[in-house]
């Protein structure tokens, strides 16, 4: 640990904390309120430590704010437990490259910037509550997403197998549709006495892959069982909007999170899913670029019911046809309306 002398020590005072997490450690560092580094120490992640380090804290002062980095990742226990103990939390962004090629990196260093950056409410923003049930739901979607993933990886790679297979199992299989396929690769019967052949290890692993596929298959029905009376209960005039399904409504809960009243605005919640314009003006050129930061599975969600509406909504149909005879190309319109429907979605996440 290393500390520097406080004039005012013994005086009550306000300090500032600022945390640098790890998977196993967390490194916290202290200011106070004119921004003299007062110390920094190391403190294990679990919850002991958080005690640890919320006493640590307290020695030098009342604590007035904890800047947190990582609040969703390694910092997500930490800033649960502070705010557990009515200890104002704000989630800072890591430094950035100027200050570490100026400064260098390490974990004091980095701790000592969180607690900068709380100070001067610099990059900060409220942390997610992540103690409720859309916090459930995430991790019900975490689920879901890599079943998904790995269920259209299964028929991936029973359609790469088939490309390399012996003549006759390619000529057998080859011409059938994905369901057909799998139904049939499922069915298989190779003799496994003799698994060194090609052709009957090739049908052993389409067989895997197929079976693996219903298995799967099941597993996601099964967890949409429980995903959909889930949003329904936390938001339910979400599954109203036209276009949005469970997933999407699933990914906009979770990505406003429980405490949806952190996004101070419409145009917050529009940067948050990556939907709002960049300006890029200089001099006498005007102009906006794509914004290419924010949620980008949110970013989807969003373009998901974009493409649905322009297909079944005559009130997106004809705002598409306007706006053609505008000029604007289709993947501009089509960025216009993200940005319209997120300021639709948000004003329905604020009804909650």
């Amino acid at each position: 640990m290393t500390t520097i002398p406080y004039l005012g020590l013994g005086i009550h005072t306000d300090v500032v904390g600022g945390v640098d997490t790890h998977l196993d450690t967390h490194t916290a560092a202290v200011l106070d309120m004119a921004g003299l580094l007062l110390a920094h120490q190391q403190f294990p992640a679990s919850t002991s430590g958080y005690c640890g380090l919320l006493n640590w804290l307290r020695t030098f002062g009342d604590v007035s704010v904890v800047g947190v980095e990582g609040t969703g990742a390694y910092g997500a226990g930490l800033a649960r437990y502070l705010a557990s103990q009515d200890v104002p939390v704000v989630e800072v962004d890591r430094p950035d490259r100027k200050a570490r090629r100026a400064t260098g990196k390490s974990d004091p260093l980095d701790a000592e910037s969180a607690a900068r950056a709380a100070l001067g409410r610099v990059r900060t923003g409220l942390p997610k509550d992540r103690s409720g049930r859309v916090e459930a739901l995430r991790n019900l979607r975490v689920a879901r997403r890599s079943a998904v993933a790995q269920r259209a990886d299964c028929v991936r790679r029973i359609k790469c197998l088939l490309v390399t297979s012996p003549d006759k199992t390619r000529a057998q299989l080859a011409p059938l549709h994905d369901k057909s396929l799998l139904a049939t690769c499922a069915a298989l019967r190779p003799d496994t006495a003799r698994v060194g052949d090609p052709e009957q290890a090739v049908k052993v692993a389409l067989r895997s892959l197929a079976r693996r596929h219903r298995s799967l298959s099941e597993e996601i029905d099964e967890l949409d069982t429980l995903i959909a009376p889930l949003i329904a209960a936390i938001n339910p005039g979400l599954l109203e909007l036209n276009g949005v399904g469970a997933d999407v409504a699933g990914q906009l809960l979770v990505t406003a999170g429980e405490n949806h009243e952190r996004l101070h605005s419409e145009a917050a919640f529009a940067m948050l899913c990556g939907v709002a314009p960049i300006p890029a003006s200089s001099g006498k050129t005007h102009r906006h670029r794509l914004n290419r930061g924010g949620d980008r599975q949110a970013n989807a969600a969003l373009h998901r019911i974009v493409i649905c509406r322009l297909r079944w909504d005559q009130r997106t149909q004809h705002y598409m046809q306007r706006r053609t005879k505008e000029g604007l190309s289709k993947k501009d319109i089509i960025r216009c309306l993200k940005r319209l429907i997120a300021r639709e979605i948000y004003s329905v996440l604020r009804t909650t």
